[in-house]
């Protein structure tokens, strides 16, 4: 899919506000409700929008801590692997991982109450994976950045011919935290 400065300005607005009206969406791109929304149900057909989600404050709802964990396996058997990637989604602490290079083999985000609570996931979950050789943790200190995605240096904007958007996976093609953060499209009034 290629996308022009529509697509982008579109795109910025929802990163801000997913929850923003198509009014308030069309207004902003210079577009009117109908060609407007055209493009968010291609976007979203498409891959390029995944989903609209809520952000909520971990510390709110009881999870005071945040740790990395840099995992390495025994081996890279594709069943190693496998097994792996599925333990994982069945943890419900772990937020994110990531298959990267480098010394590790993995880097995992997990939201834990406490160091106590940690300690648990690591004996009950973590550490019951079979094929795990080796962990690293790194407890989060403070957070420096968060941001959304940067649309103002996309390389659509310099005429690049950029790959049609893919799905983030897991060894297992992990779709169900796609799915499950799925939600209504923008408001239409």
């Amino acid at each position: 899919m290629s996308l022009d400065k529509f697509d982008l300005a579109i795109l910025a607005v929802l990163q801000q506000d997913a929850r923003a009206s198509l009014q308030h969406i069309s207004s902003r791109v210079g577009l009117s409700s109908t060609p407007c929304w055209t493009r968010i149900k291609k976007m979203e057909n498409d891959g390029v929008i995944q989903g609209y989600t809520v952000r909520l404050d971990p510390a709110a709802i009881g999870f005071s801590e945040t740790v990395i964990v840099q995992v390495t396996l025994e081996n890279h058997h594709e069943e190693t692997l496998e097994q792996f990637g599925k333990a994982l989604r069945e943890i419900p602490e772990v937020l994110e991982a990531y298959l990267v290079s480098g010394d590790y083999d993995y880097h995992i985000r997990i939201v834990v109450r406490d160091t106590r609570d940690y300690e648990r996931v690591l004996r009950e979950r973590l550490y019951r994976i079979p094929g795990v050789r080796h962990t690293k943790s790194s407890f989060i200190l403070g957070f420096l950045k968060e941001s959304s995605l940067p649309l103002s240096a996309s390389p659509f904007l310099a005429g690049a011919s950029v790959p049609a958007a893919r799905a983030r996976t897991l060894p297992t093609d992990d779709r169900r935290s796609r799915s499950a953060s799925r939600s209504a499209p923008p408001r239409r009034r």
